[in-house]
């Protein structure tokens, strides 16, 4: 798709990537962007990565992390276990 189709259509593209389409934007020819869906499921990964990791932590990360959920406050609550 070229620029201009994509500036004209954009709610068009968009309808396009949320059915899961991957859209090559060109222009003069050449490509400049690729427009997809968004990943999904990015925390179920890091909560994986973090219950995989129990223990082999370093300190500074552990603390990290804890000041982070610390910071996030009530919305988390219940959804990730407490260190």
């Amino acid at each position: 798709m070229t620029a201009t189709e994509a500036s004209r259509g954009f709610a068009t593209l968009l309808d396009e990537v949320a059915r899961g389409e991957t859209i090559v934007v060109t222009r003069g020819g050449k490509q400049i962007a690729i427009i997809g869906p968004a990943p999904t499921a990015p925390g179920r990964m890091v909560k994986a990565f973090l219950a995989s990791s129990a223990g082999t932590l370093d300190a500074d990360f552990e603390a990290d992390v804890v000041a982070a959920r610390q910071a996030i406050g009530d919305e988390m609550r219940g959804t990730w276990p407490d260190a």
